[in-house]
């Protein structure tokens, strides 16, 4: 795990925070070889940012992948992954193992059930 952890950490010097200050890096693992990372990337009309967690899924699906083995989530103090990026990893990933780390490492270790345990999913529809 410490190369996905490490990729969410060189991911929050990537972000784009200049509203915030929060960068946030994550990473995802797609298996022992491929490690895709994102940064929140935000915008003067607040809700047109998009998160880190969702960057990094969306270019990881964007690059033709969608079996993904675990997560990294990287922010200054250890944040945890909002609600809408809750519900996009569990619909996009299952239930995978979530690293929550500063910039020293991880600090926490959870799973997308254990963040988002009573999931909107397809059979709600």
């Amino acid at each position: 795990m410490n190369d996905l952890i490490s990729k969410a950490i060189q991911m929050m010097k990537m972000s784009r925070a200049p509203y915030s200050s929060y960068s946030v890096g994550a990473a995802i693992k797609i298996d022992e070889e491929i490690i895709i990372g994102g940064c929140n990337i935000e915008n003067a009309s607040y809700p047109l940012s998009i998160c880190a967690e969702r960057t990094a899924l969306f270019s990881a699906i964007a690059q033709g992948y969608n079996q993904f083995k675990a997560m990294a989530v990287a922010t200054k103090n250890g944040g945890t992954p909002c609600g809408a990026c809750r519900q996009v990893i569990w619909e996009l990933c299952g239930d995978i193992p979530i690293y929550i780390c500063d910039s020293d490492g991880i600090i926490n270790e959870t799973t997308s059930r254990a963040l988002l345990p009573a999931p909107f999913e397809k059979n709600h529809l």
